[in-house]
Parts: structure tokens; sequence; C-alpha cells
């Protein structure tokens, strides 16, 4: 969860490079998006993709195999995974910029980064973005099983339950995994498809779509909160304590 606010506040902070590279001409502006802002923003792009994966599956784990010990469940596995994913993305997008800042750089008028690709570094570039393609493709798929099993488990205990309470604790659970799941579609698949097609066409219409989808994926900032942590009865109850010591400290 920490990991996955990190790349979310990380990926904010690209956004006014983002937009001052839209907005103005400046080939100075470009240089500076198109070497660290294109690469910070995409690196916390795919960090907060694998790090929701990451939690479907600790979910998964924690409902479907409740009664077994798993290391991946471990405080220190944790971390380590955590790790091991901010180092793989920024091995991956160092080579990107490295190659992207010994490139010569092409002056036309054309505002996209990929004008100024040396042919080397657009052929790095279309293999950085297809491996990407199939990471979030895994991600994609075995998000939805871990989820679709774990709705299984969840009906099951539903079904044997009686009180009314449970259901209805059951049904949320329900209601915010499915909610979670299609707004991860929402704003990740209709990006990777636009993504895929605009690197191998020379198109410009798919430039305008890909400016688009970008702007869906942006979006999944403003829902993960909502979704980890306002619809999270546990995070809730934290800041009532938190509301109550501060009233009880300001009492006092």
């Amino acid at each position: 969860m920490k990991n996955l606010v990190v790349s979310d506040f990380f990926l904010c902070l690209c956004l006014p490079l983002r937009i001052a590279h839209n907005v103005t001409y400046s080939i100075t502006m470009r240089k500076i998006y198109c070497s660290i802002g294109a690469t910070a923003f995409y690196v916390n792009m795919y960090a907060s993709i694998l790090f929701m994966d990451i939690i479907a599956a600790n979910r998964y784990l924690k409902i479907v195999r409740p009664l077994e010990t798993h290391a991946l469940q471990t405080v220190r596995t944790a971390r380590h995974i955590s790790i091991g994913t901010w180092i793989s993305l920024l091995a991956v997008s160092s080579v990107y910029l490295i190659s992207f800042l010994q490139t010569s750089w092409v002056q036309d008028q054309k505002l996209s980064c990929e004008s100024m690709h040396s042919h080397k570094l657009s052929v790095v570039y279309k293999i950085i973005h297809c491996v990407s393609f199939a990471v979030f493709a895994f991600v994609l798929v075995s998000l939805v099983f871990l989820y679709w099993k774990t709705l299984q488990k969840i009906k099951k205990a539903q079904l044997s339950t009686q009180t009314v309470s449970s259901r209805h604790k059951f049904n949320r659970s329900k209601r915010n995994m499915l909610i979670l799941v299609v707004v991860f579609c929402v704003c990740f698949v209709p990006y990777h498809l636009v993504r895929l097609l605009y690197m191998f066409s020379s198109d410009c219409s798919f430039n305008i779509l890909k400016e688009l989808t970008i702007l869906l994926s942006v979006l999944n900032v403003c829902f993960d909160p909502l979704i980890y942590f306002i619809f999270c009865k546990a995070f809730r109850d934290q800041l009532r304590k938190k509301d109550l010591q501060r009233s009880s400290e300001i009492k006092t």
C-alpha cells in the first residue's frame, strides 16, 4: 500500500512537466520532459500497475488460503519484492534514458518525443514498450484471475453464513473488488492497446487517441485513494482513532 502511494505521488509530480511539454514550443522543455520526465512518468505508472497486482495476490492468499503460511506474506519478503520491483523498473528505464541522452536530437516541428529518436533509440523504444505490453497483459490476466478466485471463495462463505451482517459484509467486499477490476481495465487497457498501435503506425490520429488514453491512465491516481483507502474499513477506523486522539489532546 505504501509503495502504491509513493508511485502515485511521484506520478503526480511528473504531470507539470508533461503539461509544460504539451503547451510550450521550447526545445529545452522537450528535452527535459522526453529524457527525465517521460522516464519518471512511465516508471511510476508501471510501479502502480505492478503493486496493484501484488496487493491482489496478497488478498488472494489471505482469503483463499487463510490456513496456510506463506513466505510471501511476511514483512521481510514484502520489502524484498517492493525493492526488486523498483530496481527492475529503474534498470529498464535507465536503458532508455541513457540511449536518449547519447542520441543526436532531431530538431523538427513535431512535439512528440518520438520525433527526437535516432534509429537505434527507436528500436530500443519499441522493444521496451513491447516488453511493457507483455508485462501488463500478464498483470491483467493474473489480477482478474486472482480476484475471480477470491470472489468465488467469498461467495461460498456467503452461502454458508446465516447472519445478515455477514452477508452485507460479503456483498461489500464483492462490490469493492469488482469496482477495482473495472477501474483497472478502464484506466489501463485502452492506453496499452492504443500505444501498441501508435508505435507501429504512422497515422497521426493515433497520437490524439494516445493522449486521451494517457489521461484515462492518469485518472487511476484519483481512483486509487478511494478504492484502496477510503473504501477500506481498517483505514477508516484508523482515521477515526486519530481524530479521537486529536480531539482528546485538544481537550486536555
